[in-house]
């Protein structure tokens, strides 16, 4: 007897439907063919196993398992629960009449329950898409695919329940989960607050400023001057996902497998802080089978380097074009996958090897020469995509010492929210456009248009630092956002002079 049953392989952030064809014919053996890997060739063997624990069995006769299309390489155990039931269902066991209408994913073990499947929501979305009826999967994944609505998800703890699903025997609901209750959830809990930092005014400005237009921060100062201590307060001062960016983000955290047991939406922006000893494939994506890296894993959220120079030239180098397109593409000879990689990029780092280079009051022991070839590990091109240098000075024992509490995160996110509302006001029709540092070339002339005062000034700054041209869209851009925060419609002068205060680094770098 022949019997189809439907799982999914998930390629990028996306899912691609897999036919399981089962058939049982007259003979012995069992074939599994259509690129299957290690994995799935090893998954007659868990089916066996789990079906015998309640009571039923494997045909003794010629069993030809096809995975269409074939040209797809099928990776994991995802299938085990798929090829199960076809089993069963072309051996008679169980009936096969709603077979077509179900999609089927899960892993077995040897007793017959189901282990969790990476990305359930992608494939929940492509069953959606392609009419099925509902979707049956272990049940640790079930609120992740509930998100989807107008598709009936049913979480199972063992294929026993399965296999009385099929039967009509199986008594429990489908999961209910609401996208829009979720998003209603309070997203303000964060361990860390900006009250906790003292001094440091000017640097938490900077980083409000970033917030408030997404863009790229470095911070360079000597060690215990707090860089760190304020890039981790960063969250707590972006504001919350919103239901589309939330789903991209869940999305790609599912594929990857990082989401915990029985979540279903990401409501708080990554925050990834990789280790300098990190690989390229690692930061950027990839791998034999393509997997997302941190900067994808950082989408809609933030990705900070701490002490960028100790990571290895090429790791950063490969990130200057994600940096630029907001994208990874990863090619292979037979297919290639796309991640999204719209993140905000926070690096910290010491002025020299001892930390203490322009120090106000200790000396640096650094010898001649080993500032500049310290400072050089980090390239040009890579500093000219981050769009606010700021330097970080070490506060007097006087700030440190004092009871007053500072200003909370939550009245500084307050101001980034608002100022957030006014940017997507702004771009409201222009897709894949959110905030300030998101704007290409031709919206920038568009939106970021300055009078001749502010032009001889940006031009004066251009000819002192030897900006680039790519230093100077910058500078717009953080000048659109200081602008916005004051609310006013217009660059104006002092937006523009506070922006270019922000790319003082360069001529120190270069």
């Amino acid at each position: 007897m022949l019997v189809k049953t439907f799982g999914c392989a998930v390629q990028g952030v996306n899912a691609i439907l897999i036919t399981v064809e089962v058939n049982i014919v007259t003979g012995v053996d069992y074939f599994l063919v259509g690129l299957p890997d290690s994995a799935v060739k090893e998954s007659h063997l868990r089916i066996e196993s789990a079906i015998k624990n309640f009571g039923y069995h494997m045909p003794r006769m010629k069993i030809v398992v096809n995975m269409a299309p074939a040209d797809i390489r099928k990776e994991g155990s995802s299938y085990d629960l798929t090829i199960a039931i076809g089993i069963l269902a072309a051996a008679e066991q169980i009936p096969a009449s709603f077979l077509s209408e179900y999609l089927i994913m899960g892993e077995l073990s040897l007793d017959g329950s189901l282990k969790p499947i990476k990305g359930a929501l992608p494939i929940a979305i492509e069953a959606q898409k392609k009419g099925f009826k509902g979707f049956i999967l272990p049940i640790q994944n079930a609120k992740e695919a509930a998100i989807v609505s107008e598709l009936a998800i049913f979480g199972m703890q063992n294929i026993l329940e399965v296999i009385q699903f099929f039967k009509g025997e199986y008594h429990g609901q489908a999961t209910q989960v609401t996208a829009e209750n979720l998003m209603q959830e309070p997203t303000e809990k964060f361990d860390f607050d900006f009250s906790d930092v003292k001094g440091q005014e000017n640097i938490k400005r900077a980083l409000e400023i970033a917030a408030a237009g997404g863009h790229n921060v470095i911070l360079i100062g000597p060690p215990g001057s707090g860089k760190t201590m304020l890039a981790k307060r960063l969250p707590s001062i972006l504001p919350p996902l919103s239901r589309s960016e939330a789903l991209e983000t869940t999305k790609i955290h599912s594929v990857a497998g990082k989401l915990t047991n029985n979540n279903s939406l990401m409501m708080i922006r990554p925050f990834r802080s990789p280790h300098h000893t990190i690989s390229d494939v690692a930061l950027v994506g990839g791998g034999g089978n393509p997997q997302p890296g941190e900067i994808s894993l950082s989408h809609n959220g933030v990705l900070f380097l701490d002490e960028l120079p100790e990571f290895k030239r090429s790791v950063l180098e490969v990130m200057r074009q994600p940096l630029e397109e907001r994208k990874v593409n990863i090619a292979r000879s037979r297919h290639s996958v796309e991640y999204p990689a719209s993140f905000m990029l926070v690096a910290s780092m010491n002025p020299c090897p001892c930390g203490f280079y322009n120090h106000p009051e200790k000396q640096c022991t650094c010898p001649p020469g080993i500032v500049q070839r310290y400072l050089s590990k980090v390239s040009g091109p890579l500093l000219d995509r981050i769009d606010i240098h700021i330097e970080v000075s070490p506060i007097s024992f006087n700030e440190l010492s004092d009871q007053r509490k500072g200003e909370l995160s939550s009245q500084v996110r307050s101001r980034v929210i608002q100022t957030r509302q006014i940017q997507s006001e702004r771009y409201k029709n222009i897709n894949n456009i959110h905030c300030n540092a998101q704007i290409n070339t031709k919206l920038l002339r568009e939106f970021c248009k300055i009078d001749k005062d502010g032009l001889s000034i940006l031009k004066m700054a251009m000819e002192r630092l030897g900006l680039s041209a790519r230093a100077y869209d910058r500078i717009l851009k953080v000048a659109r956002t200081i602008a916005d925060l004051a609310n006013d419609t217009h660059i104006e002068t002092k937006h523009l002079l506070e922006a270019i205060h922000y790319r003082s680094l360069d001529k120190d770098v270069y």
